[in-house]
């Protein structure tokens, strides 16, 4: 029974060590709820949320949907406080529909627009309505506004589907629509509704980016990935794109392009190694981090590649500006003469270039990543959300962080900085694996709000102490978040110890070098720990257990201060007594090293059972053995 169950376990570590523990993208560590701080509050309509915005006050998350907004505090508060939503659309009503089965909205859209007031949308299947909802009353109420109506007017007939992309931007509203319909696209409602011409492509947008910048004229950019119509061998399914729209475009005149973009223009985006020949061509997220100049703002782009391979590719709005400004068309027609920048008024543009902004809109260059490079992140992990959180070190470095949500329902934490990534950890907040629906970070505190159909869960991800209790053990993280005080490892003030690219180790030599001048107190090598006797009986099979905490480190089992092994080839870490007799009695210690660190971790001592002594049970010596495999064998 035993050797079965043995088997079976190997069979099982061997999945999880091929594809995360011997890679060199594994996470360096792994984090469940047994080690981070998270707290989780059940989402009770079990239905995908509309959306999710922090609140005012700190450790305040509201999410939305379907029916009611729910607002949720995780610093005082056991239960969410439901807020209805008073749609005027039913409170106009004559009489009054006041019932869920009379005025049934669904929340499709919220967007937060101050500290108290969120602008929110709705459809009941026939038509839209929309929101612009005071926080602060008791009770919440819908406020009218000259802007509100014109987007309420506009939009009514319009169906926001639940996950599109929109952006909020004056009196206007930007929304996406995806699909494979004529009306595909950027569409805006306010002052002037104006939407995509009609056309066959399938896209899928995946993000808008307006602009910021009075010099760029008011622009809105999309990001969306298009059906790729080549059947050939080694054509991709997808095609990446980003789209730019015009603020002031109105539209052309009544008999050529009435309400449809004359603005538009599209560009291929390239994520990928030439060198190499890879290639990701599905888009899957974007992430944006502002700058000024507005230009230098980033886009992150998520892809994805047919090999099951993710990457993450770096945009400027400079570079994706002077492809728009820059290159010809697309076609034997390269329209030179075309104008590249907003029109004044749309509606008196000449006819013949009407007809050829209709005809094709998509430039001939490529929009390549920012200084011509590579992905700055690419490996086999299969990733669905990015959320970008640009960080500083204590000396004011910027770093930037990325958190990466990952099929299976796990988040990896990723320090990038110039060319180099590196995955820091991997958060696993909910216990059944869940598919991740959305990400949100409240940088001030360090805390990342994750949701799913069913939870939400805020997280810790500034908890230093995770990493270990030793200078070394904090400098290996390369958390930009953390560091080296030389006591213990702490969220970042200034003069303290970190390294995230190389993971310096020296620095913590040169740290004590200097404590020790300074105060006269010495540093020894780290004491041995106390042994665990354990006894056995004659011909038993054991497992001795090593705790790994990196799994970048090699752990090597060192017995009676002479042999060493490896342990299980498939399982670092583990070691098997094959069979226990007077030659396996002794001491035994698991080392770990990296990077030229090394730490005992374990020390066990191995006695053979007196032939005089009180036998161990079978069950008991069986629960003893498998104890550590189990626990193991729950993350195949």
């Amino acid at each position: 029974m035993l050797l079965l169950l043995f088997s079976l376990y190997l069979t099982c570590s061997r999945v999880h060590t091929s594809t995360e523990a011997t890679s060199k993208h594994a996470p360096r560590m792994i984090f469940t709820p047994k080690e981070t701080a998270m707290t989780r509050h059940p989402l009770l309509e079990h239905h995908a949320p509309a959306g999710i915005v922090l609140g005012k006050e700190p450790n305040k998350v509201i999410v939305a949907g379907p029916k009611h907004l729910n607002s949720f505090n995780f610093q005082n508060r056991p239960e969410p406080e439901e807020i209805n939503v008073p749609w005027t659309e039913c409170l106009k009503a004559d009489p009054p529909q006041r019932g869920e089965g009379d005025c049934d909205y669904n929340i499709s859209l919220v967007q937060k627009m101050g500290a108290n007031n969120l602008f929110l949308c709705g459809t009941d299947g026939k038509e839209t309505a929309c929101c612009d909802m005071d926080l602060s009353e008791k009770p919440p109420r819908c406020m009218s506004s000259g802007k509100m109506e014109k987007i309420k007017g506009s939009i009514r007939g319009f169906i926001i589907e639940e996950g599109e992309p929109a952006a909020l931007v004056d009196s206007d509203l930007y929304v996406t629509y995806s699909g494979s319909k004529g009306d595909v696209g950027i569409h805006r409602f306010g002052s002037n509704r104006v939407g995509p011409s009609l056309h066959d492509r399938e896209q899928h947008y995946v993000g808008l980016v307006p602009s910021r910048d009075r010099d760029l004229q008011g622009k809105v950019f999309g990001f969306y990935k298009q059906r790729n119509t080549d059947s050939g061998l080694y054509s991709g399914m997808w095609i990446p794109f980003v789209t730019r729209v015009c603020m002031r475009d109105v539209g052309g005149p009544k008999n050529l392009l009435q309400f449809s973009w004359t603005s538009q223009v599209n560009a291929r985006l390239f994520c990928g190694d030439t060198k190499s020949r890879r290639h990701f061509s599905e888009l899957v997220d974007v992430a944006t981090v502002e700058a000024e100049p507005w230009e230098d703002t980033r886009v992150y782009a998520l892809f994805r590649n047919e090999w099951g391979m993710s990457a993450v590719c770096v945009y400027t709005m400079r570079d994706i500006e002077h492809i728009f400004t820059t290159s010809t068309f697309k076609g034997k027609d390269p329209q030179n003469g075309r104008l590249r920048t907003c029109d004044q008024d749309s509606t008196k543009i000449h006819m013949d270039v009407l007809k050829k902004i209709k005809e094709n809109s998509e430039m001939e260059d490529w929009v390549r990543p920012i200084y011509n490079t590579g992905p700055i992140l690419s490996n086999h992990h299969n990733y669905t959300h990015i959320y970008v959180d640009p960080a500083q070190n204590n000396g004011g470095d910027p770093h930037t962080m990325l958190y990466l949500s990952l099929r299976k329902g796990g988040i990896h934490k990723v320090v990038q900085k110039e060319n180099h990534s590196f995955i820091i950890a991997e958060y696993q907040p909910f216990a059944h694996g869940d598919h991740i629906l959305s990400l949100l970070l409240h940088s001030p505190t360090r805390k990342l709000y994750v949701t799913s159909r069913n939870e939400l869960v805020q997280m810790d991800v500034e908890n230093c102490a995770q990493y270990g209790d030793r200078c070394e053990d904090c400098v290996l993280a390369r958390d930009p978040y953390c560091s080296w005080n030389d006591s213990h490892c702490t969220p970042n003030t200034q003069n303290m110890l970190q390294d995230e690219i190389k993971a310096n180790l020296d620095i913590c030599v040169s740290s004590r070098r200097f404590e020790s001048s300074r105060t006269g107190r010495q540093y020894p090598p780290e004491a041995d720990k106390s042994t665990t006797s354990i006894t056995l009986p004659s011909n038993s099979k054991y497992f001795l257990q090593c705790p790994v905490k990196s799994n970048h480190a090699s752990y090597t089992w060192f017995y009676q201060g002479g042999g060493a092994s490896s342990g299980l080839e498939e399982t670092p870490g583990l070691l098997l007594i094959h069979s226990m007799s007077p030659d396996q009695e002794g001491r035994y210690k698991c080392v770990s090293e990296e990077r030229g660190y090394r730490r005992e971790l374990a020390d066990y001592t191995l006695q053979l059972e007196s032939r005089a002594g009180v036998r161990t049970s079978t069950s008991l010596l069986l629960g003893l053995c498998l104890t550590a495999a189990l626990i193991h064998s729950l993350s195949c």
